[in-house]
Order: structure tokens, then sequence, then C-alpha cells
């Protein structure tokens, strides 16, 4: 079963904090396991209320971003995934390039 990795800010969570409902009715509607994923740093945390998200929150503190392969290389290792293993929404084209590379160079 593939692990769901879902962009924190303006994916799962609205720039006001809030639960972007859509999103999170999409996700519980699948079995699978979810992980949010943010750059966010501590006072970022806090602001967009990423504690009171409904999944466990990723995050590196911007370094180093999501925009560099390093970030999911960092992810993959650490919850023993491999990129076949995910199913990425990210709305920054940087960040999904980023991504990309990673998984490109795994395989």
């Amino acid at each position: 079963m593939k692990t769901i990795l879902v962009d924190a800010i303006d994916g799962l969570i609205l720039k006001d904090g809030t639960v972007f409902e859509s999103m999170h009715e999409l996700l519980d509607g699948y079995p699978n396991p979810k992980l949010v994923l943010t750059g966010a740093n501590d006072e970022q945390f806090k602001h967009y209320n990423l504690d009171k998200s409904p999944y466990e929150v990723f995050t590196l503190r911007h370094n180093p971003e999501k925009a560099d392969p390093k970030y999911f290389e960092i992810l993959l290792d650490k919850y023993n995934l491999k990129p076949e293993e995910v199913i990425y929404f990210e709305h920054n084209k940087e960040a999904a390039a980023s991504a990309d590379r990673k998984s490109t160079r795994l395989n």
C-alpha cells in the first residue's frame, strides 16, 4: 500500500491555518498511510497551526528546502520508503520536480 504524501501549506492546510476540508475528505477516503510535508520552521509551524494537522507532519525547517532532492532523500530514509511506494500531492512545481528528480536517481 502506497503512502500518500501531501503538501502542507496550500495543499492540506490553507494559509489561514485551517484544514482544506475537501482535500481532507478526499484523503480520508483512502486507507493508505498519510504524511504532510512542509519546510516550515518552528514559527511557521505555529502560525499555520500545523500541530492541528489530521496527519503526521514532516518538516526539515528549510534545511534543505523541498525544492532540493536531498529533502526527499531524508524523508524516504526516515520512513524507510522507496519512491515507488509513495504518491505525492504538491502544488509547487519546483518541489514536485525535486521529488521527481529524487525518484529518477533512485530507480
